[in-house]
C-alpha cells in the first residue's frame, strides 16, 4: 500500500477494563474536549503526505461526540491527502454506541467500526470488567448495520480463567450468526499489575490454560473456514480480501505509518518514536507549541529486515514475499536467514515454495518461537 497510514489514539475510557494494560485512563473524560483541540494542532503539524487509512484506537474513541471525530477527520483532510476511498476505522465499546450515535458516526466519515465485544457470556463481560452486556452487543451490531456500515469487525477474547471449551464454542457461534464482516480473537494475556492479574497472583481465579487456549484457537480456524472466513493473519478473519483490514495491514508489512495522540507510535523514514503518555501532558505541550514526542529510535537495516521478516510472516497467506523483500532490500531472505529458514522448515513450522516463506499450520501455534529466531538472527 502506498501512502502513509494514521493512527490516532484516543485514551479515554469510562472504566478501565481488568485485563487492560493499554494506555488508556479512567475519570479523565472532561479533558475530552481539550484533547481533541490537541490532536488537531499535532495533525496540522505534520508533513503533507497521501492516507489511504486512518484509524481510531483507544482507550474508547466512541466516548467523542460524532461532532468531535468530524472535527479529527477534517483536520486530517486539511493537513493530508485523503484518499477518497480511504479506510477509515474507529474501536467502540458496545456500551457507550446507541441508535442514534452509529448513523452520526458513519455520517462523520468513519466507515469501518470495530466493536469490542470480548465476549457473549455476561459472566465472562463481568469478569473482565466490561460495561456492557452481550445483548448490549448484538444491539451495537444490529445499530451500526441500520446506521449503513458495511464493514464491522468484532473482537473476542479466549483464554478466560474458567473459560472451557464448550463456552468458546458459543461465543464464537454467536459471533458467526450475526454475519460479521471481520473477527478480531486474541488469546488472553494476563499481566501482573492489572486487576485480573492480580486476582490469578492471589489464587482467587485460576491461570489461563495454554494448551487449552491452542485447542480454542484450533476450534476458531476450524469453525470459521467453515462458515466462509479466510484466515488472513494469525488473530484475524475477513469474509475475504475486501474485508481485511487494510490498515492494520501496514503494520503487518512493515510499512510507514504516523501515530497521533498521547502514547501514539509512529514508523517512518527508518525511524520509531512515540509520544508522550500523559494527556494531559500531551494537551499542555501543544498548548505550549512544544512536540509532544517523547522518544525516538533509529532502526538499522538489519532491524528493518528482521522486522519486516517476522512481522510479515503474521500474514499467514501472503506470508513473505521473496520477490517484496529482494525489491525492499536489494537481497534474498532465503540467504540472509539462511539456517533460520532452514531449521524452521525442518521442525514443520514454515513452509517455504517458490515465492514467499509462510507459517504452517503448527508454527501458527508456535508463532513466537518462530519470530524470536528472526530477532535473534
Amino acid at each position: 500500500m502506498n501512502g502513509l497510514a494514521i493512527y490516532i489514539h484516543i485514551p479515554f475510557c469510562r472504566r478501565r477494563c481488568a485485563y487492560c494494560d493499554f494506555a488508556s485512563t479512567a475519570g479523565l473524560e472532561a479533558l475530552i474536549p481539550a484533547y481533541v483541540d490537541a490532536l488537531a494542532r499535532e495533525i496540522a503539524a505534520q508533513d503533507r503526505a497521501t492516507v489511504p487509512t486512518i484509524y481510531l484506537g483507544g482507550g474508547t474513541p466512541s466516548l467523542l461526540t460524532p461532532a468531535q471525530v468530524q472535527a479529527i477527520l477534517d483536520a486530517c483532510r486539511a493537513a493530508f491527502d485523503v484518499d477518497p476511498a480511504a479506510e477509515i476505522t474507529m474501536e467502540a465499546n458496545p456500551g457507550t454506541v446507541d441508535a442514534a450515535y452509529l448513523p452520526a458516526l458513519r455520517a462523520a466519515g468513519v466507515n469501518r467500526l470495530s466493536l469490542g465485544v470480548q465476549s457473549f457470556a455476561d459472566g465472562e463481560l463481568a469478569l473482565l470488567g466490561r460495561i456492557h452486556t452481550a445483548a448490549q452487543a448484538v444491539a451495537a451490531y444490529d445499530n451500526a448495520r441500520a446506521a449503513g456500515f458495511a464493514n464491522v469487525s468484532l473482537d473476542l477474547v479466549y483464554g478466560l480463567p474458567g473459560q472451557t471449551l464448550a463456552d468458546w464454542s458459543r461465543s464464537l457461534d454467536r459471533a458467526v450468526a450475526l454475519c460479521p464482516d471481520h473477527l478480531s480473537l486474541y488469546a488472553l494475556e494476563v499481566h501482573g499489575d492489572t486487576p485480573l492479574g492480580r486476582r490469578i497472583a492471589a489464587g482467587d481465579l485460576p491461570a489461563p490454560d495454554d494448551d487449552l487456549a491452542a485447542d480454542m484457537y484450533e476450534l476458531a480456524e476450524d469453525r470459521l473456514a467453515v462458515a466462509g472466513f479466510m484466515h488472513y493473519e494469525l488473530s484475524n478473519w475477513a469474509t475475504g480480501n475486501d474485508a481485511a483490514c487494510r490498515h492494520n495491514l501496514t503494520y503487518w508489512r512493515n510499512e510507514p505509518y504516523r501515530g497521533l495522540g498521547a502514547a501514539a507510535h509512529s514508523w517512518i523514514d527508518g525511524e520509531r518514536r512515540w509520544n508522550v503518555v500523559d494527556p494531559g501532558d500531551y494537551i499542555a505541550r501543544l498548548r505550549e507549541g512544544r512536540p509532544p514526542v517523547a522518544g525516538r529510535e533509529a532502526i538499522d537495516r538489519a532491524g528493518e529486515m528482521a522486522e519486516t521478516t517476522f512481522m510479515g510472516l503474521r500474514l499467514l497467506q501472503e506470508g513473505i514475499s521473496l520477490a517484496r523483500f529482494r525489491a525492499r532490500f536489494g537481497q534474498n531472505l532465503l540467504a540472509v536467514y539462511r539456517e533460520q529458514v532452514r531449521e524452521l522448515e525442518a521442525l514443520g513450522l514454515v513452509a517455504v515454495d517458490a515465492e514467499r516463506v509462510r507459517l504452517t499450520r503448527p508454527g501458527r501455534l508456535l508463532g513466537n518461537e518462530v519470530f524470536a529466531r528472526f530477532v535473534a538472527g
